[in-house]
């Protein structure tokens, strides 16, 4: 078992992580235990945990629709009050078994919900554990704008079991993986040019690769744990990315992108515009590219999309006094932070993303 302890928000990973889970029901003796699932991890996940790791054990069970359209204030609403009509007090428990939507939003309302309750954190998704897992942010959409209401507040602790992956399509695993690949950018070239080998079929590996990924970004949160300076870095690639998100959730004509998905546009765009202000490598720009879009499919964008793109920028939660702040490298875990980036540098991103030949 893979330990990362804590006074809040121990990280536990392996096949292992069961016995350590039912001594913290036994050893806090909660008044009620709350799972939080969606409508895919209800049917694929919740099943597995209740018959061999929570048996002996009487919870009741809350399901909210799955996805991040649901990932609002409104769902929040009525969460909260179902956890009153279920007779939840302040010593209750919320277990959050999803992806990042459930352990994000699950997070926000157990932070909530009679002034803060205890919550312990299950990710199901690739996404969810490299990223979601580490750093207690919870929080919801504001409309199609991404995490704009939150809180920050470690779960009491996070279970990491990667035969959850296996309920995983293809498409949420690539999702995931994107935010492993930033990890490498942002931290270690090593870990990056590994991370070529990464095959969610192979168990062992997999646990080891998503391990490494949770101990990159403990570390960032642990030395930067309210976002001042070097925590930024894991926004890599999210400024335009989650811009690029926002804007095909919200817009009828576009196919909505996966987390990832958005995530990698916006690390190829973040990359070149890093080359171009910061002297990012040519030649690592080029390697990068071409790893994204062998793994990624070409997203489309016309000039009113990259328009509409750069208008969403100022809703990103790293602005100050009106800049758009941008975390950009000088090469591989080579970062500088709260950098303004004009707008036909922003332009000459997308079209070198749009032109790049692999």
């Amino acid at each position: 078992m893979h330990t990362i302890e804590k006074e809040r928000g121990s990280v536990y990973c392996g096949a292992a992580i069961w016995d350590r889970l039912i001594e913290i029901l036994e050893e806090k003796k909660f008044s009620k235990i709350v799972i939080l699932v969606d409508e895919n991890t209800k049917k694929h996940c919740l099943p597995l945990l209740k018959k061999n790791h929570l048996s002996k054990f009487t919870f009741k069970t809350i399901c909210i629709p799955a996805g991040e359209a649901h990932k609002t204030i409104a769902t929040c609403t009525k969460v909260w009050q179902q956890l009153s009509d279920l007779g939840a007090d302040r010593n209750s428990l919320l277990i959050n078994l999803g992806g990042g939507v459930v352990t994000d939003l699950g997070g926000f309302v157990a932070s909530t919900f009679k002034r803060g309750i205890e919550f312990i954190n299950i990710p199901t998704s690739l996404l969810a554990m490299v990223d979601a897992s580490v750093g207690g942010k919870n929080g919801v959409d504001l409309g199609h704008l991404k995490n704009q209401i939150g809180v920050i507040k470690n779960p009491l602790a996070v279970f990491v079991f990667i035969e959850f992956l296996k309920t995983l399509p293809k498409s949420e695993r690539r999702s995931g993986y994107a935010e492993m690949l930033k990890h490498g950018l942002i931290a270690s070239e090593e870990y990056w040019e590994s991370l070529k080998d990464f095959d969610t079929t192979n168990t062992e590996t997999t646990e080891a690769f998503i391990w490494e990924s949770i101990k990159i970004k403990n570390e960032v949160v642990t030395k930067d744990p309210t976002e001042k300076g070097l925590r930024k870095t894991l926004n890599y690639g999210h400024t335009l990315g989650h811009a690029i998100e926002s804007y095909f959730l919200e817009n009828p004509e576009k196919a909505t992108l996966l987390h990832g998905e958005a995530i990698a546009v916006g690390m190829v765009l973040a990359n070149y515009i890093s080359a171009e202000k910061e002297g990012f490598p040519q030649q690592k720009l080029l390697a990068t590219t071409t790893t994204f879009l062998s793994i990624y499919n070409r997203v489309a964008f016309n000039q009113t999309d990259v328009e509409e793109i750069i208008k969403l920028l100022k809703f990103d939660k790293k602005n100050t006094n009106g800049n758009i702040n941008f975390v950009l490298l000088e090469d591989f875990g080579k970062y500088v932070i709260d950098k303004v980036v004009d707008n036909t540098v922003i332009h000459q991103a997308f079209a070198f993303y749009k032109n790049f030949k692999i």
